[in-house]
């Protein structure tokens, strides 16, 4: 069942005793950073800090700080299994029905889907207070790290509109506070709000925004999502939690948001105005350098008359947001092998910071295949920012970094397996000698055939034969090794 809003969630990880509370008076600035960046390293618990200094919220942090809690935050016992249904959909696609009685047989599924989409309501908790004469600094809203410029809001579900078509997007910017009516927004180029707002600008209108806070965790995924151009991301949680997303309409701006978040902050950009932003110790483990964005003026903030304030630190891995990424990596994995349908399996390795590197397994069956896969994976969606793409056979395990470094540190000639191209990067990339685009690696660790400039014979990998494996396996208590 879909979590109504984020305190169920909360009472879900406690009944599974993956959340501790702390009754300690705590200050928001580097104090609760310190304690969760010692907690994530640790592989602890969510953690919701009951008395924060300056606010009368309490703080939630790390509930997606582990594979079981982001299984649980999607209401799954196996991430796998969402991709899975991804799968199931796509097969639709391909067995379109052509009889009646196929066309009777579909039904059930289109109907389910159809009722994952959004709806509206009227009275709405993330309503019950209403502050036409907002102060952000009312929120616990956290400093994370030493040099960061301020506080910054670090898990905000970020709502436009495309002025053109009216089509909604929900995606996950920080927002720098700058005083207590107005922030940064700190939109990377290449992404759907920063669209928007360039539409906007180009017409010279100011962009309506409204950020929400909370809510059930599915739609806080769901703004972190890399999907297609066009696709809703409520829809997207409506099909994460098997039940649509109630919205309702905003006080001073003309935009829906979802009925139980916790917090609603409702405000617009001015296409004209721009301001320094940053620095802010971000998910690379360093500062990322400041620069100017727009600026976000706040209109109106609307919560629940007891609301729970999230919120994330990101820094050297691990943290929360590793697991994070760690779902949209079996959660779309499918929809790349349906693109590439020799992928075997895919991982983004914690130590790449998502964008940085990916081990991708293929079954491969002619030369140059490797190579064919990097370039199609350069040219999908966000796999553009993949600094370094490393392809080994089916039979490697991508999800285990020693076995890849094994076979590319043994199977790579590095004239012949490399190759380097020029392309966009994540704008937090700070190796590159230009901001937003430099070169990329791609590394062949495959087997090679002798098409590939490999006539001597490769070696077999050492395996023990299977029925002395399982000779061992009986005997293994025999031994008394311990």
């Amino acid at each position: 069942m879909a979590y109504k809003n984020l305190q169920e969630f909360i009472k879900k990880l406690e009944q599974e005793r993956e959340l501790v509370r702390i009754k300690t008076l705590v200050d928001p600035e580097l104090e609760i950073t310190e304690i969760t960046d010692r907690v994530s390293k640790m592989h602890g618990p969510a953690l919701l800090f009951e008395n924060v200094k300056g606010s009368s919220m309490p703080v939630l942090i790390n509930a997606f700080g582990s594979e079981k809690r982001m299984a649980l935050s999607l209401n799954t016992d196996q991430l796998d299994s969402i991709g899975q249904e991804i799968t199931d959909l796509l097969a639709m696609k391909d067995n379109m029905p052509h009889s009646m009685m196929d066309k009777l047989r579909m039904l059930p599924k289109l109907a389910e889907l159809a009722s994952m989409l959004p709806r509206m309501v009227k009275n709405a908790p993330c309503q019950e207070v209403v502050d036409m004469d907002p102060d952000l600094f009312k929120l616990p809203i956290l400093k994370c790290w030493p040099e960061d410029a301020g506080r910054f809001i670090t898990l905000p579900q970020v709502y436009t509109k495309d002025p053109v078509t009216g089509q909604r997007n929900v995606g996950m910017y920080r927002l720098q506070v700058y005083d207590g009516k107005t922030t940064g927004m700190h939109w990377h180029t290449h992404h759907d709000g920063a669209d928007n707002y360039r539409k906007n600008k180009n017409a010279g209108k100011p962009i309506e925004v409204a950020v929400a806070l909370g809510g059930d965790p599915a739609i806080t995924y769901s703004a972190t999502a890399p999907l297609p151009p066009g696709i809703d991301e409520l829809i997207f949680a409506g099909f994460l939690r098997k039940k649509p997303v109630d919205l309702v309409k905003c006080k001073t701006i003309d935009m829906e948001v979802p009925a139980d978040a916790e917090i609603v902050i409702e405000g617009y950009v001015d296409p004209s105005e721009m301001r320094i932003e940053g620095p802010f110790g971000d998910h690379t483990g360093y500062y990322s350098l400041a620069d100017e964005y727009p600026v976000f003026h706040v209109k109106c903030i609307t919560h629940r008359a007891k609301a729970v304030y999230p919120a994330t630190i990101v820094g050297k891995p691990p943290q929360e947001d590793c697991y994070m990424a760690l779902a949209t990596e079996r959660i779309f994995l499918p929809l790349l092998k349906f693109q590439l349908p020799e992928i075997i399996n895919m991982h983004l390795p914690m130590e790449g910071v998502f964008h940085n590197c990916v081990f991708v397994s293929i079954k491969k069956t002619f030369p140059g295949q490797a190579k064919k896969v990097m370039s199609s994976l350069w040219g999908t969606g966000q796999m553009m920012f993949a600094k370094f793409i490393i392809v080994v056979d089916e039979n490697v395990d991508v999800m285990n970094a020693s076995e890849v470094m094994w076979k590319v540190f043994n199977n790579v000639d590095p004239k012949r397996d490399t190759m380097i191209v020029e392309g966009p990067l994540d704008v937090l990339d700070h190796s590159a000698p230009l901001a937003l685009v430099g070169s990329k690696m791609g590394i062949d660790a495959t087997k090679k055939m002798v098409e590939e400039g490999h006539p001597r014979e490769w070696p077999e990998d050492i395996v023990m034969s299977q029925d002395i494996v399982e000779l061992v396996r009986k005997k293994w208590s025999e031994y008394g090794i311990e």
